[in-house]
């Protein structure tokens, strides 16, 4: 008996590409779910404290 290497082995292959790059569109998915709920619970969590420094010193001139 010798392995086959006919379309039936081509096509686990594909699946396990197809398969791999789903779990990575997967994940990026969950990662931008999680980023944009922190974003909606904490939205000023995301300005750095540079800008309100920038800003004061703007209001005080």
């Amino acid at each position: 008996m010798e392995p086959t290497s006919g379309p039936a082995s081509r096509l686990d292959v594909d699946l396990g590409f197809a398969l791999f790059f789903f779990l990575l569109l997967c994940f990026f998915l969950l990662a931008t779910i999680v980023r944009c709920a922190q974003l909606v619970l904490d939205p000023y969590s995301a300005v750095s404290v540079s800008t309100y420094q920038e800003e004061d010193e703007e209001t005080e001139e």
